[in-house]
This record gives structure tokens, C-alpha cells and sequence, in this order.
């Protein structure tokens, strides 16, 4: 069972975080789920569902419960082993809100500022045209809330409030590290030695395209296929990918090379990966019969997670039983974590 004191030496303790989104999608999975079950075989993992963060850009609340539920279903049927692993709702531990209070009054306005995600979220909402500056756009819409420009401080205070050391990340989150690591360090001089900065074990996370074949996986733009859906469901999913928009009649030839479903193939299929690009370029095989072929091999290969799914959505209350565990075992670090902040900072305990 995950230790509750400092990180082991020779394990190191890491933290991750995944937003609440409900169901997940192969895309996810290939490009974090599957890290995180790997991860608990050499660190001491805590593992949060940020529903805070949620909040950032969720207007409509309604469904918030229903999509953490789901995602822990999910997380719990692909192998976290909450035996092995710390699983638990951000909202849950209330000390994380604690540390970002007081992170926040030592982080300066400037640096969150100049966050390129923080200025591409701001001109997602805003829809403004070009040529007004990004420093314009957040000062002046009212869609841009204090929480979006704090969203880094309080993914510092997620990482350092339970005194991980190491942070999976991909190389285009780097960045958003970075500024946790500054975020230490500042606190570290200011009061003293407290945090250890969280260094990044970087990832090989995939880039998987949606089914539309333009964009990167996601159930907002509905081009993505569900962990959880039925077989049946799956493949008529797989049935919409776009292929090679050259290839007009089942006799021509294809190009692999420029095919979406192919490039699926490759992360879900790559037994047969050879054979297809020859049948494919044969002609011996038309699209339907490509799709076929994936459908097939994304069903085989979800099938025990899909069982698993099932069994543990029959078990009443265990996924809010996981979390309540998850969350008494969080709060007993945090809580020394924030009782050691408050005594450097000069707040009585």
C-alpha cells in the first residue's frame, strides 16, 4: 500500500491530474491512462481527478458528478490498482484550495500572464479577431475568469501538497512545469527549504487523430471512439473515419501513407500493420473492409477492460467508496504539508 510519509528514495513519488471529462476515449488512453498503470510499478503514484480545474471553463455544472464518476470507472478498469495507487476528487482534499491561496500571494501577475495556454484559452472564449493583444483580451471579457489566469498556481499546489517529486508530462507541457518548478523555488527562498521541485519524467504519448482525420482525438469535436462503447457502437464509429480521399472506387489503390485509419492501425493494429499496407496498396482490400479490420482489433483488444468496466459499475457505491479512501489517505499528507507552510509563513496553526 502507497506510503503516506515522504516519498521513498528509491521510488520517488509522482503526481498526475486528469480533468473530469466522463467517458474516456482511446486517445486518452494511449496517451495517459496506460502511462499511469505502467507508472505504479516503480513510483509511489497519486492519481487526481481535478474537478477544480473543471470549473475553469465549465459553465453548465450539472453533469460534473456523472463525469467524474465515469472517468474513475474508466481509470479503475484499465489497472489502477487503488491498493497500490492514491485515487481521489480534488475537491475532496480542501487543503489543495489552502496552498493556492497562499502560492498565490507569492506569484507574481507577470508570469501567469505570460502562459501561451492561458493567452490561447483566453482567444478560445473571446473569439476575437486578430490584432488585439492578448494582455487586452484578459483584462477586458468577461468570460475570463481569475480561475483560468490561477489555473497554474493551483496545478502547483495539486503537485507540492503532497510532496511529489516527479510529474509525467508530455514535451509540450514542459512549460506549465517550468512555472510550478519557479513557483518553488520562489516559496523556497522566501520561507525556506519546504517543496522539492517536481522534475518531469517526460512520456511517449502519442498524437491520435480523431476519426475526422484534421484534429487531435476529442469527444468535444465528436470525433473520437469511447473506451466503453459496445462493439457495436465501436464499429459504427469506426465506420465514419475519413480514409485516402483519393482513393473514389473499391478497385483503385490506396495510400497508406496518407490514410487516417492507417495511421490508427498503427498504435492498434501493428501485428497486422504490414499486411494491410500491402492489401491496402493491392487494392485487395477496399476502406470498409480496412475499417472492418480496425473495428475488429479495438473491440479485441478493450475486451477486458470493457468486462472489467462492467463488473466494478455493478458494485454499488465502490467507485465513491474508492474515493473516500483515496481522499483520507491524501489528507493525511496534506494536511502535515499544510501545517508546515502555515508555521514558515507565520500563520498561527
Amino acid at each position: 500500500m502507497l506510503r503516506t510519509g515522504p516519498a521513498s528514495a528509491r521510488r520517488g513519488r509522482t503526481f498526475s491530474g486528469i480533468r473530469p471529462t466522463g467517458r474516456s476515449h482511446i486517445g486518452n488512453y494511449l496517451g495517459a491512462i496506460q502511462n499511469y498503470v505502467a507508472l505504479q510499478e516503480s513510483y509511489d503514484c497519486i492519481y487526481c481527478v481535478v474537478d477544480f480545474h473543471a470549473l475553469t471553463t465549465l459553465e453548465d455544472t450539472r453533469t460534473l458528478p456523472e463525469n467524474l464518476h465515469e472517468m474513475v470507472l474508466d481509470l479503475l478498469a484499465a489497472g489502477i490498482d487503488p491498493e497500490r495507487s492514491i485515487l481521489f476528487a480534488q475537491s475532496h482534499v480542501p487543503e489543495v484550495a489552502q496552498l493556492h491561496l497562499l502560492l498565490s500571494m507569492v506569484t507574481p501577475l507577470g508570469w501567469l500572464m505570460r502562459v501561451p495556454t492561458f493567452k490561447d484559452k483566453v482567444r478560445e472564449l473571446v473569439k476575437a479577431p486578430a490584432g488585439v493583444s492578448d494582455d487586452a483580451l484578459a483584462l477586458g471579457d468577461e468570460h475570463v475568469n481569475y480561475g483560468l489566469l490561477g489555473y497554474p498556481v493551483l496545478m502547483t499546489a495539486d503537485i507540492i501538497l503532497y510532496k511529489a517529486n516527479t510529474v509525467p508530462v508530455g514535451q509540450d507541457q514542459l512549460p506549465h512545469l517550468e512555472l510550478a518548478r519557479e513557483i518553488v523555488r520562489r516559496f523556497n527562498a522566501l520561507f525556506g527549504p519546504t517543496f522539492p521541485e517536481p522534475q518531469a519524467k517526460l512520456t511517449e504519448a502519442p498524437m491520435v487523430l480523431g476519426l475526422d482525420g484534421k484534429a487531435k482525438m476529442s469527444k468535444s469535436l465528436n470525433n473520437d471512439i469511447r473506451m466503453a462503447a459496445t462493439p457495436e457502437e465501436t464499429r459504427r464509429r469506426v465506420l465514419t473515419a475519413v480514409t485516402d480521399p483519393q482513393r473514389v472506387r473499391r478497385t483503385d489503390p490506396g495510400r497508406p501513407e496518407v490514410c487516417n485509419v492507417f495511421s490508427l492501425h498503427k498504435l492498434l493494429t501493428p501485428q497486422r500493420l504490414a499486411e494491410i499496407d500491402r492489401r491496402c496498396r493491392a487494392a485487395d482490400i477496399g476502406c470498409v473492409d480496412c475499417k472492418g479490420i480496425l473495428a475488429d482489433s479495438i473491440n479485441g483488444a478493450l475486451r477486458p477492460f470493457r468486462e472489467r468496466r462492467a463488473e466494478l459499475a455493478a458494485r454499488p457505491d465502490y467507485v465513491e467508496n474508492v474515493l473516500a479512501e483515496g481522499a483520507r489517505r491524501a489528507q493525511a499528507i496534506a494536511r502535515e504539508t499544510i501545517r508546515e507552510v502555515r508555521g514558515k509563513m507565520g500563520l498561527q496553526a
